[in-house]
């Protein structure tokens, strides 16, 4: 009969010569792990595997239950990833010592793939049966209800399992009354963040939705007086790249797990189940490279391709199945409008506007926004199905210099590139406006000049004098979502191009959706940041160019001899 430590070896070759089912940064954990199995017990890696301490921890797993899904009510089987990764968090010990050799451990992997259910057996076996006195265990998170996500499932477990008799919950706390050790739900909404506690084990639960660092480093820095605490991360991909664990943690686990990279630290552990860069997510082969465990059963497999449709028919929810179900982080915050890792791949290298334009019908849109601050003309150049994009922006003088002094974004910049134009005085100089509105109508093949009638009528009055065909875009949410959906479809297929346009890109990493009942959608300023008024003049030209598309195709169709009855 095989030893577990055997078993691990075996089912980390197979997974590393496998064509499917892991990922990269899987089969990096294992390729880790069987060097880590080579220089075992030596002077530069004073670790040992202690199988007993691994299998005590799995089999403290399995007197527990599910309490969700086809399973619940069934005693918990751990599945082959969570052998590999627990069995190495528990089993690897210091051969002087016997202190446990991680201390850190993070596992990314999409949702329903037991990681609440993990952490929970963590929560329990740390604060009673890992042998500390006194354990602190110490669910850290952002907000109280999902603190309590955590604490709720480690208490059910507990109250279904033969253990239920040794530990009493009261006041917030589960308590395992022989050893005084403990389980408390933290949160930094509660006003609970750990300061001056002393934990034995702190679990942080979708890492992915915290803003600052706050919880980690608190619970980190209370433990410097136990020999052998633990810090466990388990998350889901997100979509925020400024959070901390895409941008601290998921960057340095990928370079700990690299074995092209430099970096070493012994005493964290990390397994990353995600679809690779490039894969299909509508092959459900790739699917188990972030779903482990869920995509080996007929039922899991249900409910990803019913999440998979859902995400199709509904682009607003593809967000949520990218980052959720495929466990990919995609860089577009909270209500966000644009990914902007695809915006940033239809940025061309070079500025053909003027030349594509001659060949084009181009649409004119501008959104005024307010008089003492962002006024910006929006252009969409059209050919077939191609479309090119530009911006210019506005802002008066005294709001620039106090934005400068106050702001993060590079107003400066966006000024020196050409991209924002700084106009005397305290209000936007409408005048200038008007003048570079004149100036793009004679150089390109302007069809119409789409507006927000608000604080528009004087303008609109002075270029229908001009001759310039002015169309008034009503701003209801209603009127708005096909074009808004559009330019972002447009974007994501490419057809759309920009050139790299540093005050859009801004613009458009700012713009938020507002969302009705019935799906429809369109970027609000209340939700936003900050100014998106770059966006609402090219969402604005948009709407018109892509109907004028159509209203093309009706008329070709009309006189092609396949027309008829």
């Amino acid at each position: 009969m095989s030893t577990l430590k055997e078993l691990l070896i075996q089912h980390s070759k197979n997974a590393i010569d496998s064509k499917f089912g892991h990922c990269q940064k899987e089969k990096w954990a294992y390729m880790r792990f069987l060097r880590d199995i080579e220089r075992e017990n030596t002077d530069e890696f004073p670790y040992v595997f202690d199988e007993e301490k691994a299998l005590r921890f799995l089999r403290w797993m399995t007197n527990f239950k599910h309490s969700k899904g086809v399973l619940a009510g069934q005693n918990i089987d751990p599945a082959p990833i969570q052998i590999f990764n627990f069995g190495n968090i528990y089993g690897w010990v210091h051969k002087d010592t016997g202190y446990r050799r991680f201390t850190t451990s993070y596992w990314q992997v999409a949702r329903k793939n037991a990681k609440t259910q993990s952490n929970a057996c963590v929560a329990s076996y740390e604060s009673s049966a890992f042998g500390e006195p006194y354990a602190e265990v110490y669910i850290g998170a952002t907000k109280t209800e999902q603190s309590k996500i955590l604490w709720n499932e480690t208490d059910i477990q507990i109250r279904n399992s033969a253990f239920k008799d040794k530990f009493k919950k009261a006041y917030g706390k589960i308590t395992h009354e022989k050893s005084g050790g403990f389980i408390q739900a933290l949160s930094q909404e509660a006003g609970k963040t750990g300061d001056g506690l002393n934990p034995q084990c702190g679990l942080i639960d979708e890492y992915h939705a915290h803003k600052t660092s706050e919880i980690y480093e608190v619970l980190k820095s209370g433990q410097v007086a136990r020999p052998q605490p633990l810090i466990s991360i388990i998350t889901t991909a997100g979509f925020d790249l400024s959070n901390p664990c895409y941008s601290e943690e998921y960057k340095y686990v990928t370079k700990l797990l690299d074995p092209d990279d430099d970096t070493e630290n012994d005493s964290y552990f990390a397994m990353v189940n995600e679809l690779d860069e490039g894969d299909d997510i509508k092959d459900e082969r790739n699917w188990i490279k972030a779903n482990p465990i869920v995509a080996t059963t007929e039922e899991g497999m249900r409910f990803l391709r019913e999440q998979l449709r859902i995400a199709l028919d509904v682009p607003e929810k593809m967000r949520s199945f990218l980052t959720k179900n495929m466990n990919i982080w995609v860089d577009m915050p909270e209500a966000g409008y644009m990914d902007m890792g695809k915006w940033n791949n239809v940025e061309l290298e070079e500025d053909d506007f003027a030349e594509f334009s001659k060949e084009a019908n181009v649409y004119l849109g501008f959104d005024l926004s307010m008089t003492t601050d962002l006024t910006s003309i929006g252009l969409i150049a059209r050919k077939g199905a191609e479309y090119r994009v530009k911006q210019l922006s506005f802002m008066p003088s005294d709001k620039y210099y106090e934005r400068l002094t106050k702001d993060k974004a590079r107003w400066d910049l966006f000024r020196d590139r050409g991209e924002l134009i700084i106009t005397d005085g305290s209000v936007v100089d409408y005048t200038i406006v008007k003048s570079y509105i004149m100036k793009f109508y004679k150089e390109y093949n302007v069809q119409e000049v789409c507006y927000d009638k608000w604080n528009a009528i004087q303008l609109v009055y002075e270029l229908e004098q001009e001759g310039l065909t002015m169309v008034e875009i009503e701003q209801s949410i209603r009127m708005l979502s096909d074009p808004t959906k559009k330019f972002r479809e447009a974007v994501y297929g490419r057809f759309l191009k920009h050139y790299g346009d540093k005050l859009l890109k801004w613009s458009m990493g700012n713009a938020r959706l507002a969302v009705d009942a019935s799906e429809n959608v369109k970027i609000t300023k209340a939700k936003s940041v900050e100014r998106i008024d770059p966006v609402a003049a090219l969402i604005n030209a948009f709407k018109r160019a892509s109907e004028s598309q159509l209203a093309e195709d009706l008329n070709s169709l009309i006189l092609s001899d396949d027309w008829g009855f």
